[in-house]
């Protein structure tokens, strides 16, 4: 695999411009995929109110990630050092650098940028087939719950990682 220098830099308010077209591009492409529709996400993924409410939280970690220097997507983390645990909010690339392992790198810097987090947990919805594959053949989570019905629809899943 060839060996990609990716960087995080602190996300802030003047990345979100930048940020919100690869954001967009990202989830139209998981709703293009899986939903079969041409555009779809959570709610202000496309204006930059994801990005304000989510990555400019207090609480929140976000980074922008960088590849050979290209802003290429962004992370949204919420560590919680006082009980070793972390929470993934929200990853995301611009599709034109999927498909490359970048993403299992970009959440190994994550890893090791925190090793007091002995657990890791995120969400994903039922039918985005290709995230389950990046965060549990890739990452090493494990689906512990399944919420919002039976429709894949709505459904999401509740995935966890414990780590050592």
């Amino acid at each position: 695999m060839t060996d990609y220098n990716i960087e995080f830099t602190p996300l802030k308010e003047s990345d979100i411009p930048e940020l919100t077209p690869i954001m967009e591009r990202s989830f139209d492409e998981d709703a293009r995929l899986f939903f079969g529709k041409p555009k779809g996400g959570p709610e202000g993924y496309d204006d930059g109110s994801f990005l304000r409410k989510w990555a400019l939280m207090p609480k929140a970690t976000s980074y922008c990630i960088h590849l050979e220097g290209v802003l290429i997507g962004a992370i949204i983390l919420f560590i919680y050092e006082g009980i070793h645990s972390g929470h993934l909010g929200c990853i995301f690339l611009d599709p034109e650098y999927c498909g490359r392992g970048l993403g299992t790198r970009v959440w190994n810097k994550v890893e090791a940028a925190y090793p007091s987090v002995k657990k890791w947990t995120t969400e994903t919805p039922a039918v985005s087939y290709r995230n389950h594959r990046f965060y549990i053949n890739n990452c090493g989570f494990h689906v512990v719950e399944v919420q919002g019905g039976r429709d894949r629809f709505e459904a999401q899943f509740k995935l966890e990682k414990v780590i050592g």
